[in-house]
């Protein structure tokens, strides 16, 4: 077995050691315990919000090249360390080693992109009604920000929250999710070794009383959650009761058209990609696969193929191709929606079974289920797992009209060689983020990310756009 890790919060540059009574388990071997981990209380939050807001006006007020050397380091040093840290995180989460290495590296651009937004913050020079008078706009930074952050995305997630709050001059306590804290503690003790000063940057392990302590947190200034739709509203309730800002992604049911133009091997690839790979476990994830009435039996069997084809097993195998659930309770999630697609109705067509392997894990068979209806459980909610459902459609026209019927509206696909279908998608599809002849799960890290309607609350993450929240405006007269 691997090491176990003795995990401990950061709490004013230190960490800060106690009890550690849970642990973090290897999902593809449960025997192997990848860390030992602390259960932090309302005490411990209270102690890195004291930290982070004695650290907010130095490093406010710093030169923007500072909080910029401090990032653009940071994402070196974890360049450097992809391998050691990819590891890690495929061990403790359960994405294929290749997934778990591409996700830190993604983390690092992240640290990169930022360093440089740090420099480009700008404002605007604005004419008065008022002659002699001038009028400037200028972005500052907030305060304290409290990042709640999921499993799934153990360090890219963190790294896109944190980065854009410390590039603009905030200070930051972070509660990573409570299955994957070693990962998240991997980003951490990076920033602080490449300069990051004491209380900057603050970490609390714990269960969701240390997340409802942070929104609750007088001191706290704005709240970053990325979550399940339940527990997200419950924190923007908690957050805009005492008027702090909140923002907020929580899920998707993405769908993918199929349109009986489409270039049928890449349309089977990217539902692939979308519907199984990383367990299915992306918020972005192709859920459902609505196919037109005459391409679709032929669809169906190929993408079965490939779906059988698929190597499930031990993150950490070079064979593998997608590894096991993060949890228990995911697993059981996930078979618990195949049973409950199959008494509605649905057929399953690949996967289904419970797989039994030599090491003891929480593996799902990745599962393709046909004849499904649009209003059947498994096509409204999220399964988060490696389970697509297909919805035949007898033109485009009502594939459209089921992709947008849902409460969900993070990401849309279509695979179609029409442009006027594509384009027509693009303008129609009621989603955040939509993708033509593109998997659905796959996003840059310089751009805006996020969605509509149930998926999503407040303003979009990363690239230019992150600004919008993490920064406020100023607005400027002068009379000379």
């Amino acid at each position: 077995m691997a090491t176990t890790l003795e995990l401990s919060h950061w709490i004013g540059g230190k960490k800060q050691g106690g009890d550690r009574p849970a642990e973090s388990l290897n999902p593809s071997d449960t025997r192997d315990v990848v860390a030992r981990v602390p259960d932090g209380t309302a005490d411990d939050v209270n102690a890195a919000v004291a930290a982070a807001r004695a650290a907010f006006p130095a490093w406010s007020e710093a030169s923007p090249e500072v909080r910029s050397d401090v990032l653009d380091k940071a994402g070196s040093l974890l360049m450097q360390r992809a391998q050691e840290v990819g590891t890690l995180l495929s061990r403790e989460e359960g994405k294929t080693l290749p997934e778990g290495i591409g996700e830190t590296m993604r983390a690092a651009r992240i640290l990169k992109y930022f360093a440089g937004e740090a420099l480009r913050l700008h404002g605007q020079n604005l004419a008065s009604t008022r002659p002699g008078v001038e009028v400037q706009t200028y972005r500052q930074a907030v305060g304290v920000y409290g990042l709640i952050t999921p499993w799934n995305f153990p360090i890219a997630i963190p790294a896109w929250k944190a980065a854009p709050a410390l590039a603009f001059g905030n200070t930051v306590v972070l509660k990573p999710a409570g299955h994957t804290p070693a990962t998240a503690e991997a980003l951490v003790a990076i920033l602080h070794e490449a300069g990051l000063p004491e209380g900057v940057l603050n970490m609390v392990i714990g269960r969701g009383g240390v997340g409802q302590a942070i929104v609750d947190h007088p001191d706290v200034n704005a709240i970053s959650f990325t979550g399940s739709q339940k527990v997200g509203a419950g924190v923007a309730a908690g957050a805009v009761a005492r008027q702090a800002r909140v923002q907020l992604e929580m899920g998707g049911k993405n769908p993918l058209i199929v349109l009986n133009d489409a270039d049928i091997e890449r349309a089977v690839t990217i539902a692939l990609d979308g519907a199984f790979f990383s367990t299915g476990q992306r918020c972005t994830a192709s859920s459902r696969l609505i196919v037109e009435d005459g391409i679709h039996d032929k669809f169906v069997a190929a993408l079965a193929e490939r779906v059988k084809a698929l190597r499930l097993g031990d993150a950490l195998d070079k064979d593998t191709q997608v590894g096991p659930a993060v949890s228990e309770d995911q697993r059981e999630t996930s078979y618990r929606y195949i049973e409950i697609a199959s008494k509605e109705g649905g057929k399953i067509v690949a996967g289904g079974d419970r797989p039994q392997l030599e090491k003891p894990g929480w593996y799902v068979q990745p599962t393709l289920i046909t004849d499904t209806e649009a209003a059947m459980r498994i096509n409204n909610e999220e399964v988060f797992g490696p389970v697509a459902s297909v919805i035949r459609a007898k033109d485009y026209e009502e594939a459209l009209h089921i992709a947008n019927g849902v409460e969900f509206g993070l990401s849309a696909g279509i695979a179609t060689s029409s442009l006027k279908y594509a384009r027509d998608f693009q303008r129609r599809a009621r989603a955040g983020m939509v993708m033509v002849n593109l998997p659905t799960a796959g996003v840059d890290y310089h751009v805006p990310f996020g969605g509509i309607k149930s998926s999503s609350y407040g303003p979009r993450e990363q690239g230019f756009a992150a600004a919008e929240f993490f920064t406020q405006v100023k607005t400027a007269y002068s009379w000379s």
